[in-house]
């Protein structure tokens, strides 16, 4: 059995130096993704009468009341979630369910 060698291929400079340049990606950066971008929440500051309105009608039917379900539905930013969560159990109309110092759940009020 006798193997055949192909002959070594000569390349000029020229030719190594074109296949170097095209092969190699040192040109190019590589660009990172830019990443999701979230959009700003316009949230309410101030408590006026039609939110406020709101939230008394609306928020004692919720089946799960917390800081976070307000600032979703509602709109308000934390501050007033929490002080809106305050006035409505003071008011009886909603009750306390987990005191945590991070989280406070509470549910709709219902009569016994």
């Amino acid at each position: 059995m006798t193997s055949t060698k192909m002959p070594p291929q000569v390349k000029s400079k020229a030719q190594k130096a074109l296949a170097a340049q095209a092969g190699s990606k040192a040109g190019k950066k590589k660009k990172w993704s830019k990443g999701k971008v979230k959009d700003k929440a316009n949230n309410a500051v101030v408590l006026d009468k039609p939110i406020f309105d709101r939230i008394m009608k609306e928020v004692p039917t919720y089946k799960i009341i917390s800081q976070s379900v307000l600032i979703d539905r509602m709109k308000v930013n934390g501050s007033l979630a929490r002080r809106a969560i305050a006035h409505l159990e003071k008011e009886g109309l909603i009750k306390r369910v987990v005191h945590h110092n991070a989280q406070l759940v509470y549910t709709r009020a219902t009569k016994e």
